[in-house]
């Protein structure tokens, strides 16, 4: 028996299915859960809601060609998560983990 998603209100045909294929919100769920773009954080140029891009690994200093890969144990990496804006373009860098993000 078909179900309607309470989140999203897209039709679920199958009833084997346990969650809403298009926003992840449980069968019968009866408060609205917030959607992604809902919870990321808001552009500082324009407050649109900003979507996750993906995590980046920055690399500080030189690359150490002669030494290989060991030379990068002695260099200071830092993982950022970034975000970039729909509306005006802009790109925000975050502390990888500082904003949960849904699974």
């Amino acid at each position: 028996m078909p179900w309607q998603c309470q989140q999203c209100k897209t039709s679920i045909e199958d009833d084997d299915f346990e969650l809403c294929w298009n926003c992840n919100t449980e069968k019968g769920a009866t408060e609205a859960a917030p959607t992604p773009a809902e919870l990321g954080p808001d552009c500082l140029r324009c407050k649109a809601k900003l979507s996750f891009i993906g995590t980046k690994n920055f690399h500080e200093g030189t690359r150490w060609g002669v030494l290989g890969d060991i030379g990068e144990f002695f260099v200071n990496k830092e993982n950022l998560d970034m975000y970039g804006c729909k509306s005006c373009g802009k790109v925000e860098f975050f502390m990888a983990g500082f904003i949960e993000r849904p699974e």
